[in-house]
């Protein structure tokens, strides 16, 4: 092989190519921002930080990811953008220099009950051709191992026009791993059918107690008038046939007062309607009644696993494709490298990479059957960033969303260090986050603020980590805050006891949570904080969960109409001007007929991105006319939901706008570090770590001696801790027991009491490591927990 050798006696001048090193932002005004004007170095780190709220996600998501992604979609031709999302161009005036954008993001991966880390990963994929391939008796090809493909037996005449049309017998076989009884779901459902009907009463009495089955509506009088059924007979008189029909007849075709309808049983009816949703995506009445009326068991036919028995039966070495699904991930990759198969050797190449992908990130106690739904947003965040950790590709721009959500501090090390690898590669790195940790590593920093909301929006600082901490902004000032343990800690009032806790990963735990106090659960990810939480404390009286979930809420949804603040002011109104309640809802009566109450009309263009123009007739208020000339205190209801929460507080606190119900919810608004919201600003501007707190103000309301929160500080800065930990202070001197599953050190050491679990995560966790005081536990240094608090406090 012959190299060239350069005879040049002087470098040439470098070449123009090489001096687009910038992504340039002019004017950018998406949601918050104010004509911001940056310059983001390419190949490098860039950290950008300020206050949830402050315009963060605005500049690197909704303005820099957002015109990427645009970019790249007008490159297909107009037909394939017709089956693409359309994007509206972000508000801004000059963007250039973009490159190709990942994002991975902390949406949550769907709670489809179909979709599990192997089927999102596409190791299952893998892991179905290797079995189709090696797995004895052999049963077929990768469909039958597939637990979402059924078996499929068919046979008829098939017309085959080939010249002379002519008619052909055929059989079609197909066959899939789907189990039968649970169809690929494993679990089945018992449904209580107390839930369903008092059988003391007739149908005409209102037997039917399912939300939705009220009075005189359709869906019972197709029961009352199908003929099927005698209406004035109470259920528990009901003949077995009558019982039959009632509850699982076939779906039947009857007539009803001249309209067609098709008849079933209660049961399949109730079946198809509630358990075939999603229940994140239901009304919480109806989540609350399936609750109740439904139980799910492990599928008998499958014991769980989902596959058919004969998908069950191909074995590689003694283990079936539902064993290796069900062991933990570092077991897998263990058992993946012992198979010395030359016949599939990139097959087991490729599957071993994506295996160790997982450990690497720190996942490795994850198993392949795990539901998608199940997982964290910080553990959904690193299962989508698997997919680009062996990738080759580079002079792209990576999109993260605080990735050390749900990390350890021990765990965040090893984050900082593939975000490192990935800017080696030659790949521009731009993340959202909070910790100092990950903050310190920035080969550039970007401080938003000063304020959240209105009060945000502006650039403060640009330049490098030590700047960043001489310059006094908000987070330069934080970011070498170090909370002091507290002394001395409060005395529990009483103990919540669980035994023999063996969810998960839990290995028959005993611990005694005190009560009427600070309790903080700690561990590293995977080591059985939640399960022991969420899974082994008993539901019901007295426990007010909070957990990660998503609040869900479309543009129309407000942080008015998601705290049910808007029910007390449309009364208020009502009252006040004598008319109906519902005249101040843009959802109904109230909205201005021209854009539905939206404030804006919207304009589909097909394939390129819709427009949105402020609605002319309303001027954007979204009430129509004669609503607005009702006032309440000299305010009319656009101008109310046009206050922040401060101003909304004062305003119904005294005067002709007192409003005692509407004061008390601003009052938690207010206490969760939410003042700054506007009453009427849509869910979907809000950042995540205001979506949070949000939640956290709506459960304050619930009626419960036991608070459990799950992170509380995912999406807060370094200053908003500070006031999280004075609301939880004040819950807990008014009486409340407060559990925390927490990684935030400075919410371990404000705590009365430490329970930390470990010592690593999946089965090398699930055991109680320390118990006791943080002082306790700084002194015994006990754990990786131990070892880190220790550091942060300086002991």
């Amino acid at each position: 092989m012959s190299t060239a050798t350069r005879t040049d006696p002087q470098s040439p001048a470098p070449h123009v190519a090489d001096s687009h090193d910038v992504i340039r932002v002019v004017g950018a005004r998406e949601n918050n921002l104010k004509d911001v004007s940056i310059e983001i170095p390419k190949r490098r780190l860039t950290v950008f930080t300020g206050i949830s709220g402050s315009g963060k996600s605005s500049l690197v998501f909704g303005t820099v990811a957002a015109e990427s992604q645009r970019l790249i979609n007008e490159t297909y031709s107009a037909f394939v953008q017709g089956f693409m999302p359309t994007l509206a161009r972000p508000e801004v005036d000059v963007l250039e220099g973009v490159t190709t954008a990942i994002i991975v993001d902390q949406q949550r991966m769907g709670a489809n009950p179909r979709s599990t880390v192997g089927t999102a990963t596409d190791a299952n994929a893998m892991l179905r051709t290797l079995f189709s391939r090696l797995g004895q008796p052999y049963v077929g090809s990768p469909n039958a191992f597939s637990f979402n493909v059924p078996s499929v037996k068919a046979s008829g005449v098939m017309t085959v026009e080939r010249g002379a049309s002519k008619s052909v017998r055929t059989t079609f076989t197909r066959t899939g791993g789907m189990c039968p009884r649970c169809e690929g779901r494993g679990a089945v459902s018992d449904i209580d059918l107390t839930q369903l009907f008092d059988d003391s009463k007739s149908l005409a009495e209102g037997a039917l107690t399912i939300p939705g089955y009220k009075g005189d509506g359709w869906m019972v009088r197709l029961y009352t008038e199908s003929g099927f059924l005698d209406p004035n007979k109470p259920i528990r008189d009901y003949t077995g046939t009558e019982l039959h029909d009632f509850l699982h007849r076939e779906p039947t075709k009857v007539k009803i007062n001249g309209v067609n309808l098709t008849y079933e049983g209660l049961v399949p009816r109730v079946q198809k309607s509630f358990l075939s949703k999603d229940p994140e995506a239901m009304q919480p009445h109806i989540r609350a009644f399936v609750d109740r009326a439904v139980t799910f068991t492990a599928c008998p036919g499958c014991d769980g696993t989902r596959l058919s028995e004969a998908a069950r039966s191909s074995r590689i070495g003694g283990i079936n494709i539902a064993d290796a699904c069900a062991m933990q991930i570092s077991d897998l990759a263990e058992w993946i490298r012992g198979l010395d198969q030359p016949s599939v050797a990139p097959l087991l190449a490729t599957l071993l990479q994506t295996l160790e992908s997982f450990v690497e990130i720190g996942l490795g106690y994850l198993s392949l059957d795990r539901p998608s739904g199940t997982l964290s947003g910080g553990e959904a965040q690193r299962v989508k960033m698997i997919r680009h950790l062996g990738s080759s590709l580079t002079d792209v721009t990576y999109v993260f969303d605080e990735p050390t959500t749900g990390l350890h501090p021990h765990d965040i090390q090893r984050m900082n260090d593939l975000l490192l690898r990935l800017r080696d590669k030659g790949n521009t790195v731009l993340v959202v986050e909070h910790k100092p940790e990950t903050i310190a590593i920035a080969d550039h920093v970007v401080d938003l603020g000063p304020g959240a909301g209105t009060a945000g929006g502006t650039v403060c600082f640009e330049g490098t980590v030590e700047g960043l901490r001489a310059s006094g902004t908000l987070t330069g000032r934080h970011l070498d805050d170090r909370a002091s343990l507290k002394e001395p800690v409060r005395t529990p009032t009483g103990t919540l006891q669980i035994r023999g806790a063996s969810t998960h990963n839990l290995r028959d735990v005993d611990v005694d949570i005190p009560l009427g106090v600070l309790v903080v659960v700690t561990g590293v990810a995977g080591s059985g904080k939640s399960s022991l939480v969420h899974g082994s404390i008993p539901a019901g009286a007295g426990v007010v969960s909070i957990d990660q979930r998503p609040i869900r809420g479309s543009r129309r949804s407000n942080p008015a109409t998601y705290t049910g603040l808007l029910d007390p002011i449309r009364k208020a109104f009502a009252k006040a001007n004598g008319v109906k309640p519902a005249l101040f809802s843009a959802n109904s009566e109230g909205a201005c007929a021209n854009c539905n109450g939206a404030g804006v009309v919207y304009t589909d263009l097909a394939m390129m991105a819709g427009v949105a123009t402020t609605c002319e007739e309303c001027e954007g208020r979204r009430f129509q006319a004669s609503v607005l000339d009702h006032h309440l205190g000299g305010r009319d209801i656009s101008e109310v939901l046009a206050m922040s929460v401060t101003e909304a507080e004062e305003f119904f606190g005294a005067g002709e706008g007192r409003t005692p119900a509407a004061h008390t919810i601003l009052g938690r608004l207010a206490d969760v570090g939410l003042g700054y919201l506007t009453l009427g600003q849509p869910l979907t501007t809000l950042s995540g770590g205001e979506r949070q707190r949000l939640k956290l103000a709506a459960h304050m309301a619930e009626k419960g001696g036991t608070y459990v929160l799950d992170e509380p500080t995912a999406g807060l800065h370094l200053a908003d801790v500070e006031q999280l930990l004075g609301l939880l202070d004040r819950l807990v001197d008014s009486g409340k027991s407060v559990i925390v599953i927490e990684h935030h050190q400075a919410v371990m050491a404000h705590a009365d009491w430490i329970i930390d679990l470990g010592p690593g995560a999946g089965h090398d966790g699930g055991r109680i490591v320390f118990e006791g005081t943080p002082a306790d536990l700084v002194a015994s240094r006990c754990g990786h927990t131990g070892e880190h608090l220790a550091a942060y406090v300086g002991q």
